[in-house]
């Protein structure tokens, strides 16, 4: 893969291009690891990354990937309940909103309507 530019491969970077990083970077995004199903590896993936504090756009990306793979807005969830004890508190309230974004739950639109009730 050709970048044209150092702010495309930016934008691609944020973006979790898979191309781009493997072509990048080196790193295979689709290698599934031995011994786990695809809906596994990625749920451990956004564990992982509440885990390690990352940026925003990782944690839709890791959601997504996760929904792709099988999982279920409630298998979403409880990766972040479950990495909660050794992450902290702090990571998952952070990651919850980008989270809530790629399963589909507009969090402003509920907390709106709870104020309204």
């Amino acid at each position: 893969m050709i970048i044209a530019s150092h702010e495309e491969g930016l934008r691609r970077l944020v973006l979790h291009d898979e191309d781009c990083i493997q072509s990048m970077l080196g790193i295979h995004l689709r290698d599934n690891a031995p011994g786990l199903e695809p809906r596994t590896q990625a749920l451990v993936r956004l564990g992982g990354l509440v885990a390690m504090g990352a940026a925003p756009l990782s944690y839709h990306w890791a959601a997504e990937a996760a929904l792709d793979a099988g999982a279920t807005a409630e298998d979403v969830v409880g990766t972040l309940i479950a990495v909660a004890p050794i992450s902290g508190l702090a990571r998952v309230i952070s990651a919850a909103s980008e989270v809530a974004m790629a399963i589909g739950y507009d969090l402003d639109r509920a907390f709106e309507a709870l104020n309204d009730d």
